[in-house]
């Protein structure tokens, strides 16, 4: 039987929470143990189904992994194969980020198609051609990938034509031991990208410029394994603000680093709400009622984050007046707002736009996530329904959220997971 959360809404919620590590940065930092081939110790490590699934993947590679107190060890020492089955590969989408590591240990490597949220195609173009200038020959072959190289791949230049978060972790990671120098232009510059640099640079590696549009790598001829404290999850932060906007609340949030959330921060002052911070704190004081928003455009880093924008559109549907979203990331990403809309919201979607008319009241209602951040807008929307909602599908929310209804429970919320 399938697990949902019950949430009797109308709560206020108050008190403090502490925010985990980034999903967004533990799984390329795993991914990135590979290419160590010695033991790492990744703290700050969220427990999470998209990470067991990496360990999954690390382990069938011939990877020692392991929990203590908190703290998720790989022992890369030895590697005794170079594939990744289909069945771990569609566990996460971002499985693809094993790529760049398991060249730089392997010769041959054979992947299939990664699998995850469906929101829509991402396609893995810039990946291969960025591994092609670096010497890796590609083959496309029965649903499968296959990457030869024959010795060390070869440093270059790397232009991106889009920022991709995936590609640059692919090609840093790859980089780190190819021979001679990589520039990656118009690289991604989102805080997770800095993350794995550091742990790259722990290992030995020697990548500068991480945060910014222009990344230069110089190889080195091998890696070493090192101790590595994950980022807090700037996501994560998001939607216990988003948590207490919708419910009128004060919530002081704990281990977050200011600078990652400030592309949100200006959208929840609209909204009405109080923002302060104080070393790694924030406190947010919410209005009874919010404001409409009136524009939001998801952008790359440090624009307004994708994975923030269902999370905010579930405020939005309970704040006076009308809002406007505009998707420019992924296609398919207002699949959330049906399941909004069953609980009393009034969306209208066309294509990549939505306008959001703010109502008085939400009702609770049984509702299925479809993506992991929209199971977090349905979570945040029954905060502040009139009844009892219940959200099914919680494999979306346990890929990125540890124990989110133990932490809002401890806000104030009225939820608990129980068997549906």
């Amino acid at each position: 039987m399938m697990s949902v959360l019950k949430i009797n809404g109308g709560k206020r919620l108050s008190g403090e929470v502490s925010v985990h590590g980034a999903k967004n940065s533990a799984l390329p930092v795993l991914a990135a143990t590979l290419a160590a081939g010695g033991k790492c110790e990744i703290h700050n490590c969220p427990r999470l189904s998209d990470v067991e699934a990496a360990g999954a993947i690390l382990s069938y590679l011939g990877c020692r992994t392991g929990w203590s107190d908190g703290v998720f060890s790989v022992d890369s020492s030895d590697v005794s194969r170079c594939e990744i089955p289909d069945e771990l590969m569609r566990e996460m989408r971002s499985s693809i980020a094993f790529l760049g590591a398991m060249l730089t240990r392997c010769e041959c490597v054979k992947l299939s198609m990664p699998g995850g949220c469906e929101l829509g195609p991402r396609p893995i173009d810039l990946h291969i051609d960025a591994l092609g200038r670096m010497g890796a020959r590609v083959e496309e072959r029965d649903g499968c990938i296959i990457f030869r190289r024959g010795g060390r791949l070869r440093g270059c230049r790397v232009p991106l034509s889009f920022p991709s978060v995936g590609a640059t972790e692919n090609i840093m990671t790859a980089a780190s031991t190819a021979k001679g120098t990589t520039v990656i232009t118009n690289a991604a510059r989102e805080p997770e990208i800095s993350d794995l640099a550091d742990f790259l640079n722990s290992c030995g590696a020697r990548i500068g410029g991480a945060g910014g549009s222009t990344v230069v790598i110089e190889g080195v001829e091998r890696l070493h394994g090192c101790i590595h404290s994950v980022i807090p999850d700037r996501i994560e932060a998001a939607t216990y603000m988003a948590a207490a906007a919708i419910t009128g609340g004060s919530v002081l949030l704990k281990n977050v680093i200011a600078e990652h959330v400030m592309p949100v921060v200006p959208s929840f002052e609209e909204m009405g709400c109080v923002i302060s911070f104080c070393g790694s704190d924030i406190k947010i004081e919410a209005p009874q009622r919010l404001h409409a928003v009136r524009y939001i455009r998801t952008m790359p880093y440090p624009g307004f984050p994708t994975d923030a924008q269902a999370i905010v559109m579930a405020c939005t549907c309970r704040a006076d007046g009308s809002s406007v979203f505009a998707e420019t990331i992924f296609d398919s990403r207002f699949r959330h707002t049906a399941e909004l809309a069953r609980m009393g919201a009034r969306i209208k979607t066309d294509g990549r736009i939505a306008v959001v008319e703010g109502v008085s009241r939400l009702c609770g209602a049984p509702v299925a996530a479809t993506d992991l951040r929209g199971a977090a807008a349905l979570v945040t929307a029954g905060l502040a329904a009139e009844g009892t909602t219940t959200v099914s599908q919680l494999r979306h929310l346990d890929r990125g959220y540890q124990d989110i209804e133990t932490a809002l429970a401890g806000l104030g919320a009225d939820i608990k997971r129980t068997d549906g």
